[in-house]
């Protein structure tokens, strides 16, 4: 159906199209809001007769993806998800993040939900399984190992350390433990251990050991759902008004290895059957690995047809059921309910967007026996790890929302050990040394001056407070409030008051405090992590051979973190000036094994 600028409004299939376009015009009155809308806006219509109801269905699935119509239920996030793929042609197979899939005889796992989930699980692989992660031919013939080989995360197949089957195992473990079959690789390594052991391998056996150990470690926080091995999926969807919001779990040999979850625009759909049919077509069109069942709340347009096309695709086998009892059932309920949580949370997120602003922030100028209404709010948070890159970050509200051209971040420069109270300390005298009174404060040299805000937050609890007090004492500032977020129970306390406020019937007003809490959080922490990567990627440079402090320099100003360097390919980096290609596969070494 076209508008009468001839884009696409809506796809749709039947067994007789006479009928069902004649549905919509001769009960006009009498059909839904959103389908009398449509109707207003179809201009023409285009036919295409296929032999088949599968065929039609494939073709609706595939021209709503092309097309993407409005009217049509359709996933919102239309992006191409990423996948671990491994390379089985290869001699010595890689194992690689990717977005594409390929009829290349690779296995791919996933959709992930995101490319941090994927790294995730790589770094989780790279720790449990002893892969290569270099791009470099092997010969076996290479007269040195990279680092990852002494750290034993590597078996160096470069050097002739492992032959081809012996690497394969490994290989073969991974795919294994990724498709959620871990007692096998359980007792893989179990033997392996003991076969070491008896040959006085001892470090070997220590390496399984170790393995094993990860593994269990990994199992304890793997719910069990099943006594027997089953493989399903459970996909439960809540909806409320133009958007649905689907939950699935991932259920393989028995435990809950994993779940995703997505949202739906529903078109002119509000019937949860038909945007469920929608999810399932697009969901597995892109998804590799397809179980031999799928579990669903309710029966979907289509079902037989979809079953038939997801067992072709499978080459193998498929049911879509509807669980009535048992432990399938639970699980099913349990997605339902986390797609009722996520929804709620959507929604009132969305709907705090909308609410009065002002009214909030005027509830909390009274709530706090704030001098001023609170237009500019700045909030203080500290991160360091183990009193190492210390930093602090000051994040900005104006009138609510977030201000980030006005966020700042300290390093910290007078504190040398843990004490989050001293640091507070500096970075508000730093911040505030000025006379007070002026509507402008200038802060450090270099920096651009910062309007007085109307109230400081600081993130921590009643000490963290009192510094503060002191600071401003010390400073003579007594026009600024200040208050603080505790993170435990969610207080706020302000100065002169043993007890923390009462906020219970103004949320709103606690909500915009633990927003710009949240704000300053992950600021400090972003860059406490810069910080952290600088100083590794420093001390992992003058662990290479062959850099000198020349070269040293241009690396460091080149990409000036761990986590630059992990984006880029081996080709990319020789790119630099002066970086050869084994130089740029101990860089990239280095970086993806640096957390």
């Amino acid at each position: 159906m076209k508008d009468i600028s001839s884009s696409v409004l809506y796809v749709g299939k039947a067994l007789n199209l006479r009928n069902r376009i004649k549905s919509y015009f001769s009960t006009h009155k009498s059909l839904p809001q959103k389908t009398q809308h449509l109707v207003k806006n179809i201009h023409d219509f285009d036919l295409i007769f296929t032999a088949t109801e599968q065929e039609a269905l494939i073709l609706e699935n595939n021209m709503i993806k092309w097309h993407q119509p409005k009217f049509n239920a359709r996933l919102k996030d239309d992006k191409s998800y990423p996948f671990i793929k491994i390379n089985l042609s290869e001699e010595f197979p890689q194992i690689y993040f990717t977005r594409k899939i390929q009829n290349d005889g690779a296995r791919y796992f996933g959709p992930f939900a995101s490319a941090k989930s994927v790294r995730n699980t790589l770094t989780l692989l790279k720790k449990l399984f002893p892969y290569r992660s270099c791009t470099k031919e092997i010969t076996g013939q290479d007269t040195k190992a990279c680092l990852d080989f002494h750290i034993q995360q590597c078996m160096a197949p470069c050097i002739g350390n492992i032959d081809k089957s012996g690497y394969l195992q490994i290989i073969d473990e991974v795919i294994l433990f990724l498709e959620g079959n871990t007692s096998k690789v359980t007792n893989s390594l179990t033997k392996k251990m003991q076969t070491a052991s008896k040959n006085l391998e001892f470090e070997k056996a220590a390496i399984f050991r170790n393995q094993l150990e990860s593994i269990e470690l990994i199992k304890e926080k793997q719910k069990v759902v099943q006594n027997e091995s089953s493989n399903f999926d459970s996909i439960a969807i809540t909806s409320i008004g133009r958007n649905s919001w689907i939950e699935i779990f991932f259920i393989r040999q028995g435990k809950l290895i994993g779940q995703d979850n997505f949202t739906m625009n529903n078109g002119f759909n509000s019937e949860p059957n038909k945007i469920l049919k929608a999810f399932i077509m697009q969901f597995y069109e892109i998804n590799p690995y397809i179980p031999p069942e799928i579990f669903i709340q309710t029966e979907i347009e289509d079902m037989i047809s979809i079953e038939n096309w997801l067992s072709i695709k499978k080459e193998s086998k498929v049911s879509i059921k509807i669980p009535l009892k048992g432990n399938k059932q639970k699980i099913l309920y349990m997605a339902l309910e986390n797609s009722k949580q996520r929804a709620a949370i959507e929604k009132s997120s969305t709907t705090f967007e909308s609410k009065d602003t002002k009214k909030i922030l005027k509830d909390l100028q009274e709530i706090l026996n704030l001098p001023n209404y609170p237009e500019r709010i700045e909030c203080y948070d500290i991160s360091n790890i183990s009193g190492t890159n210390s930093v602090a970050s000051m994040a900005v509200f104006q009138n609510g929302k977030p201000a980030p051209n006005y966020y700042k971040k300290f390093k910290i420069k007078s504190v040398k050990t843990i004490n989050d109270y001293a640091m507070i300390k500096e970075v508000l005298r730093r911040r505030f040394k000025s006379i007070p009174g002026k509507k402008v404060i200038p802060v450090e040299k270099n920096q651009k001056n910062l309007q007085t805000p109307d109230l400081v937050l600081i993130d921590g609890g009643k000490g963290h407070l009192s510094s503060a007090v002191q600071v401003f004492l010390e400073l003579g500032i007594n026009n600024i409030p200040l208050a603080s977020i505790a993170k435990q129970k969610e207080e706020i306390f302000v100065p002169n008051f043993s007890e923390p406020v009462e906020f219970s019937s103004n949320f709103d007003s606690l909500n915009i405090l633990q927003k710009i809490r949240d704000e300053a959080h992950r600021f400090a922490i972003n860059y406490h992590k810069n910080l952290r990567s600088k100083t590794a990627l420093f001390s992992a440079i003058d662990t290479i051979p062959g850099i000198g402090p020349k070269k040293r320099k241009v690396i460091l100003n080149k990409f000036g973190s761990i986590k630059n360097i992990k984006k880029l390919s081996i080709e990319e980096i020789t790119e630099t000036p002066g970086i050869s290609r084994k130089l740029a596969e101990q860089l990239s070494s280095i970086s993806k094994n640096m957390q």
